[in-house]
């Protein structure tokens, strides 16, 4: 497998490692020859991991291409997660007063480089946090009130490295990469209660009251016990086995907190934090359907340098997309060359890189409901009144705000339809997605891969009823069983 370490800058890299080739993360982002590279292992040791900079899309983009990435996405999320932050640092509460029993002082600050630190008395310690987090360069503070609290954990820049650390660093970096395997979190299946995380002030909730009312009768119809539970809940998981999330997920929500802390407990999920990461991000969704060989309207990822080039290449009018864009927001049309410039470089504040796409116009959308890899409900949306999306969220009248929708047998929908949903929905492993797709001129193309998607009374359940609720409480069952 060939080995890349990716950083900010290659001229200001220090170490020298066999066999492993060090890249600018501009040059991954942007070269299209590390897009179609194959079989590759990438070590991102960008100075920043901040949400949507270089370095968070290296990682994003990585999984993407079917590269092997350090960290991943999921481990540079779980850093910003205070509240998982603090759960965990209270799992490891008994290694961390044994190690830290001496310390006369307050603080205490642990530098943790590739899961060592220059002291071995600290060897556990550093190898617990560094195989929660998968980060290389890793740095804890500690502070002593009545015990030992963890302050923060960041992620540092190889130039935050102290020089009379560099030596070890130097020794702790050839006996990393000279390994054939990394440790990862093992995640343990168990057992029966079911948490339904609904946040009651979600814009757009992803099922509304009377669905959530169904969700708890079939579930107890089906001996599962199914309780509502809020964002403030977080602390309560670890009581549940099993987490249905049905608030609006985002990688910067507690839908994200909840997903990956239930991971690591072992509690069954739907849907998964790594589907919460890959869907909410049109960066990487663009670049998994194009590696797949998917048909899309025709997309462009756009950056500072390329920007230009993009009405070439897509046309007007076209759609512009925030990376984490949800329910339709974010989702901007430029319809002229003077609108495009405005948006583009308005949202290029926000993100490194943002979507262009080739704007489609269609009376409606299939969404195409799957569950672990077999279709289970499929519907008609049609666009908003007088609108160009199926949501439109400046409509000044309630009703207004999104189109009608009709519910169908799956045996009805068109076959190359419903074979691209399934392809898409492998992309992003076994879990719940809902497939958007439109069909121009009777070609079928994926415009979305929806991780966490309606299930309303009255509309994805018209047709198949309570059969919906049952294939995904089914599902859970199955991950406990």
């Amino acid at each position: 497998m060939n080995k890349y370490i990716v950083v900010n800058q290659p001229e200001k890299w220090n170490f020298s490692i066999e066999n492993i080739t060090v890249i600018s993360s501009q040059d991954y982002l942007t070269n299209p020859q590390f897009s179609l590279l194959k079989n590759a292992r990438i070590f991102n040791l960008c100075k920043d991991y901040s949400y949507q900079s270089k370095g968070y899309y290296v990682s994003l983009l990585a999984e993407a291409r079917g590269h092997l990435a350090i960290p991943t996405v999921k481990n540079i999320v779980d850093l910003k997660a205070l509240k998982l932050v603090r759960i965990i640092s209270d799992e490891f509460d008994d290694v961390i007063q044994q190690s830290l029993k001496n310390i006369k002082s307050q603080d205490f600050t642990l530098s943790i480089y590739f899961g060592q630190n220059v002291a071995q008395k600290y060897k556990e310690l550093s190898t617990l946090f560094y195989k929660y987090f998968q980060v290389p360069f890793l740095r804890v503070k500690f502070n002593h009130t009545t015990k030992w609290h963890v302050q923060s954990i960041r992620a540092i820049a190889e130039s935050e490295i102290p020089e009379e650390h560099m030596s070890s660093v130097h020794a702790f970096a050839n006996q990393y990469f000279a390994k054939k395997r990394y440790d990862t979190p093992k995640l343990i299946k168990s057992d029966f209660d079911l948490a339904i995380l609904v946040n009651p002030n979600d814009p757009a909730p992803p099922s509304n009251a009377k669905a959530l009312k169904k969700f708890i009768d079939v579930a107890e119809k089906m001996n599962i016990y199914a309780e509502i539970i809020e964002p403030k809940d977080l602390s309560r998981l670890s009581s549940f086995d099993a987490l249905l999330i049905r608030q609006s997920t985002e990688v910067n929500n507690e839908a994200y907190a909840f997903a990956r802390k239930a991971q690591q407990d072992g509690i069954a999920i739907v849907d998964y934090p790594d589907a919460i990461l890959k869907c909410c991000n049109k960066v990487y969704m663009a670049e998994a359907l194009n590696n797949a060989n998917i048909a899309t309207p025709k997309t462009i990822i756009v950056h500072k340098d390329n920007k230009n080039d993009v009405i070439a290449q897509v046309g007007l009018p076209c759609v512009l997309k925030a990376p984490d864009s949800t329910f339709s927001f974010g989702v901007k049309k430029a319809k002229t060359e003077d609108e495009y410039h405005v948006l583009v470089n308005s949202m290029l504040k926000e993100s490194d890189l943002i979507i262009a796409q080739e704007f489609c116009p269609s009376d409606y959308d299939w969404r195409i409901g799957i569950i672990d890899d077999k279709p289970f409900f499929a519907c008609k949306y049609y666009m908003a009144k007088g609108h160009w999306q199926i949501y439109n969220w400046d409509a000044k009248k309630k009703d207004d705000q999104d189109g009608n929708a009709d519910c169908l047998p799956i045996e009805d929908v068109p076959k190359i339809v419903l074979d691209m949903a399934l392809k898409s929905a492998k992309l992003m492993g076994e879990g719940l997605y809902g497939i958007d797709i439109k069909v121009v001129n009777e070609k079928p193309m994926v415009i979305e891969i929806n991780d966490n998607p309606n299930i309303d009374f009255g509309v994805e359940d018209r047709y198949y009823g309570d059969t919906i609720y049952v294939k995904i409480l089914t599902a859970l069952k199955n991950r406990l069983d």
